[in-house]
């Protein structure tokens, strides 16, 4: 009777368990509103972004974080008390932070061009007083690039972190996707969101980059924590950025992929943006390059060749590699506690 009891419990135990984990997967995968870590004020609303803003606006030259717009909400930047990056700038002595909180593409966005992107930095940057420290992340960098490139009064500082400003070097797995599809491919997919590159697209191509992970691993962690409250927890937070991805305009996202990916225009010098054709030696001021030893999306080669594509005398580069991959770079604990302060020392060195 005592062994058929404690089966009985034991069988209870393994049936609640797997009712908690059910529910707890239905929960990370639901319509999720994901929110920025620190607080924060609107600085200014523009059409493809909010610029939210942190610290004190009269500490020295300001600091704009412009945060990657490829499917998932600017949050990357300020992802969790205790491991956002915005935190950890305000934290070693930057005291003037802004984020660019991009907007999801809304049915008239969908012409919207890489141009009107950089048309509405003008307009944050004019409002900070016309001279900024850009930090791009990821495709945020490219578009810093372009800004510091076309406009380089308007950057006294730059760093550039996971960014691809030489899109043709290295020999990576998103350089190997973007090479062997052809253009028609996406345009298909532009044209099935009917106008519009759709959050739930990319998304879905981000997993299927390691299926294994997606499909299966974070499953079997997630049922083998389901009684830890603290992984539960970073999980739902994590979910809750990583599940809830926005929408891009066709036009924009068939330019990236045409004219920066494929093409590779503006490490060649031959992109034109609001009206010249940039040459990144015109990008004059101290610059940082920072890259993940083992990024897949956006490789080493990608970031620090911009070293010797650039201006900026050698004395005034900082090229870092880091362990780990791409997403780490932005909001990695490691990173964001060995790396990030030590940019933040920089960006506001004199």
């Amino acid at each position: 009777m005592a062994l058929a009891a404690e089966a009985f419990k034991q069988g209870q135990q393994l049936v609640d368990k797997n009712l908690r984990f059910l529910e707890e997967e239905a929960r990370l995968h639901a319509i999720h509103h994901p929110r920025m870590a620190t607080r924060n004020t609107e600085r200014i609303k523009l059409r493809t972004l909010t610029l939210r803003e942190y610290g004190r606006a009269d500490g020295g030259i300001p600091t704009l974080v412009v945060a990657p717009y490829a499917g998932h909400t600017s949050v990357i930047a300020d992802y969790y008390a205790g491991q956002s990056l915005v935190e950890t700038l305000l934290a070693n002595g930057v005291a003037h932070v802004l984020l660019t909180d991009w907007h999801s593409a809304t049915e008239d966005m969908r012409d919207l061009e890489i141009d009107n992107y950089l048309a509405d930095l003008c307009v944050v940057i004019d409002e900070l007083g016309g001279l900024v420290n850009l930090v791009g992340l990821c495709q945020g960098g490219w578009i810093s690039a372009m800004m510091a490139a076309r406009f380089p009064d308007k950057v006294a500082r730059l760093v550039l972190a996971g960014s691809p400003i030489d899109a043709g070097a290295g020999d990576g797995p998103l350089k190997q996707m973007v090479d062997r599809t052809p253009l028609s491919f996406y345009e298909d997919l532009v044209r099935t969101g009917g106008g519009l590159m759709r959050g739930s697209f990319m998304l879905q191509g981000w997993k299927n980059m390691h299926p294994d992970e997606h499909y299966f691993t974070e499953h079997v962690d997630l049922f083998q924590h389901i009684d830890d409250p603290i992984y539960v927890a970073k999980r739902e937070t994590f979910a809750a950025w990583y599940e809830t991805p926005i929408d891009l305009p066709g036009r924009w996202y068939l330019q990236a992929i045409r004219n920066i990916f494929k093409d590779n225009l503006l490490a060649r010098g031959k992109y034109q943006a609001l009206g010249k054709i940039l040459d990144l030696k015109d990008i004059s001021c101290p610059l940082y390059l920072l890259a993940g030893e083992r990024d897949d999306i956006t490789t080493p080669e990608q970031v620090l060749n911009a070293a010797r594509l650039v201006g900026t005398p050698a004395a005034q580069i900082t090229q870092r590699v880091v362990p780990g991959g791409h997403i780490g770079l932005f909001m990695g604990g490691r990173t964001l506690a060995d790396v990030w302060p030590e940019i933040a020392r920089w960006l506001v060195a004199p």
